[in-house]
């Protein structure tokens, strides 16, 4: 049985497995261009990353937009891991390590239009109509923390 993990990581320590996964699956597998995609933003991320049987294989990070709103981006798994559930872990983790600051009522997302269903059954609502993102159709969505 493949052993998937996810853990935190530092940006600077993992910043070339990082990158080289959003490259992979970004750049080449779905054409949005290098400025788009490394937007001067992962400094001051939190990153996390799955790993199966201990290689790294996905990763996403969450951006911290105003005091009680997170954004999760970058949501990206390589092709030969897919189908194992590796997305939806990722962002179980994410979420969970979110809910560890009270202060934070709201995660948003822009949610690739072909994924959306997999973000729905984490709780996310569509906000708004479709959109494009880099030339990919998009949909805006929110999950409404619960208040402890």
């Amino acid at each position: 049985m493949d052993l998937i993990q996810i853990q935190p990581v530092n940006y600077q320590q993992e910043k070339i497995v990082i990158n080289t996964i959003r490259t992979l699956v970004f750049q080449q597998e779905q054409g949005v261009a290098p400025e788009l995609e490394f937007d001067g933003q992962d400094e001051t991320a939190t990153h996390l990353l799955a790993y199966l049987n201990d290689k790294p294989v996905g990763t996403l990070r969450i951006r911290q937009l105003q005091p009680e709103i997170v954004k999760i981006e970058r949501l990206a798994v390589l092709k030969p891991a897919r189908g194992q559930g590796i997305g939806k872990k990722l962002m179980i983790s994410a979420l969970t390590l979110v809910q560890k600051n009270p202060q934070i009522k709201q995660v948003t997302l822009n949610a690739q239009d072909y994924i959306k269903k997999l973000y729905e059954t984490l709780g996310f609502e569509q906000i708004g109509d479709r959109f494009d993102e880099a030339g990919i159709p998009h949909v805006k969505m929110i999950k409404q923390l619960p208040h402890s």
